[in-house]
């Protein structure tokens, strides 16, 4: 009797233990899978600061700290193991690009660069500190000189054909180029300005007047003129209307002193175009 007594307990221990860790049904397994929370407004702001940062300016400073970074490395021997000293050179920058293939670069190949000095650590720091300008200021330099080119195809020229116009903005970027003028558009077309009225190499420019057109279809095409002027310049090249020396002309209602002096070219327009001798 006292073994049959323990039999059924322990029978009865056993099923409660089955009934309380065994899942009762499909349901239950269900309820107990684990979801992730939602992200929380903070955290979602905090990602989107993340991926809309401002990448940091390429600045003089910046690339003078690189290049003297560059050297510390290089000189770095704290575990008594000479580092290689590895030059850069033109053919190390070119395997750079070729391993990322970076297509907006593909134009470097071009460039001949036979008789230029090798690009190391000392010509990249030169550059850092002489003649590196920030995209920003060369997009705002480069609007101003359209501007100086528009002004002067508009007052000098703008009743004359697209031939006549493109011929002023010609002897413009033959001034720009040579080593007798100022080598900015707008320091040709300004020379002199502030000398006093009628002072300078272009009437417009210091006349006391405003040097914007006020004639609409006028000025809309003397600044799809510039634009196109200015392109070539940029490129190293000009318009093409006049010879590269040509540095002169006047309108045929004058005859100035100089005109006997220099080499009649040709006449387009209202205009005789003279180079030097």
């Amino acid at each position: 009797m006292r073994v049959f007594t323990h039999a059924l307990a322990f029978a009865a221990a056993a099923l409660v233990l089955l009934v309380t860790f065994a899942p009762s049904s499909a349901e239950e397994l269900v309820d107990e899978t684990v979801v992730p929370a939602a992200i929380t407004q903070r955290v979602a702001l905090k990602r989107e600061q993340f991926q809309t940062s401002a990448q940091p300016q390429l600045t003089n400073e910046v690339l003078q700290a690189y290049v003297e970074r560059r050297k510390q490395l290089d000189n770095f021997e704290g575990f008594d193991v000479p580092a290689p000293k590895a030059e850069l050179t033109e053919a190390m920058l070119m395997g750079y690009i070729a391993k990322r293939q970076n297509q907006a670069l593909d134009a470097i190949e071009s460039v001949d660069i036979s008789d230029k000095p090798a690009l190391t650590s000392a010509v990249l720091s030169s550059y850092a500190k002489a003649d590196f300008v920030p995209t920003t200021k060369r997009v705002k330099l480069a609007d101003g000189e359209r501007l100086c080119l528009a002004q002067a195809i508009y007052h000098e020229a703008r009743g004359e054909s697209r031939e006549g116009q493109l011929a002023v903005a010609n002897v413009i970027i033959n001034r720009a180029m040579s080593k007798k003028y100022p080598s900015t558009i707008c320091g040709v077309v300004f020379q002199n300005a502030d000398k006093g009225r009628y002072k300078c190499q272009f009437t417009f420019a210091c006349d006391g007047r405003s040097d914007l057109g006020r004639e609409r279809s006028a000025w809309n095409r003397s600044i799809k003129l510039a634009e196109d002027a200015f392109y070539e310049f940029q490129r190293g090249e000009r318009p093409g209307v006049v010879p590269a020396s040509v540095l002169f002309y006047h309108t045929t209602a004058v005859a100035p002193k100089w005109s006997h002096t220099f080499n009649r070219v040709a006449a387009i327009g209202s205009h005789v175009f003279y180079s030097t001798n």
